[in-house]
């Protein structure tokens, strides 16, 4: 049985296009989608377009992992060959991403599939080429491609990852799902594979103002993880930044096409750095945190793509 989990919060349309997007695609029988969406606009969007197809679930609007934690309660089974496909409503998939996906659960080892970001921006600002660079040389070339490659363990994005069913039952609230997930199998002997042709296209931020946010917000999600899992391999860390820049430079400096990347890649250390620095600001002398229900104030209004 394959479950495919979309996570969306009242983004109607986009999430009537991730829905296409695997309904396009060449889906195993068994395939159930779930939408879970706490707007009932959503639910009647579901039942117009695509009547008695998808299975609409009410997020109770408390966040996240309180919906999935309550999603893997009811869809939870305890054949190992069932699988979990985690998405987002403000997401697009590619064509045949799921059988990219499915494909690497042929080998019983594997716990845990990660899909490729990608980015829609255009390159040509400042934002959209930090969105390209962030996924292409952070998160594809440096930090799952080559830790696969290696045999290590890999955090997956929760933009587009599957795991089977079966094997965990909750996840805690206050940490990335992404991360923690996949550690879980790690920590069970599990590999952590990842499928670079499950392609899924998100909208970045395209200013500051929400780009600090949402990298806030992420960096943050990871900084629990040591308080549920000892000796946790981080990845996504400011050490683990600079170590990680320092041993790749040459995929950081051979990325940018022209001289105006090239300045925006630099431009792009200090902004980390900024960052970092505002969130230990945050977390120790004004005493902020990660919340599962993270909407509002955090919510990320740049990113939407077609809501």
């Amino acid at each position: 049985m394959l479950n495919i989990i979309i996570t969306s919060y009242g983004e109607v349309n986009a999430t009537e296009k991730a829905v296409r997007a695997f309904l396009s695609q060449n889906l195993p029988k068994d395939t159930k989608i779930i939408v879970s969406d706490p707007f009932t606009e959503t639910k009647w969007m579901l039942e117009e377009k695509f009547p008695n197809q998808i299975e609409y679930f009410e997020d109770p609007g408390e966040g996240k992992s309180t919906a999935l934690n309550l999603l893997f309660q009811k869809f939870g089974s305890k054949n190992k060959d069932d699988i979990f496909i985690l998405t987002d409503g403000d997401v697009y998939t590619s064509p045949d991403s799921v059988q990219a996906i499915l494909q690497k659960f042929q080998n019983p080892q594997v716990g845990c599939v990660s899909g490729r970001p990608m980015s829609i921006n255009p390159r040509e600002n400042r934002f959209g080429y930090w969105s390209h660079f962030l996924v292409d040389v952070g998160a594809h070339e440096i930090s799952r491609k080559k830790r696969y490659k290696q045999g290590k363990f890999l955090e997956t994005t929760g933009y587009l990852f599957a795991f089977r069913n079966g094997v965990i039952k909750e996840i805690p609230l206050d940490v990335a799902e992404d991360t923690i997930i996949p550690y879980y199998f790690y920590q069970k002997g599990y590999k952590i594979a990842y499928a670079e042709n499950a392609k899924v296209y998100v909208k970045w931020p395209t200013h500051f103002k929400d780009w600090m946010k949402q990298k806030k917000r992420a960096a943050d999600a990871h900084s629990k993880l040591t308080l549920y899992v000892k000796n946790f391999p981080k990845v996504k860390s400011f050490s683990g930044e600079i170590l990680g820049g320092v041993k790749n430079l040459h995929y950081i400096f051979s990325y940018p096409r022209t001289f105006k990347e090239f300045v925006w890649t630099l431009e792009l250390f200090p902004a980390r750095l900024h960052m970092w620095l505002s969130l230990q600001k945050d977390l120790k002398l004004k005493k902020k945190e990660y919340k599962d229900g993270w909407r509002g104030d955090l919510e990320v209004k740049s990113t939407r793509t077609l809501d």
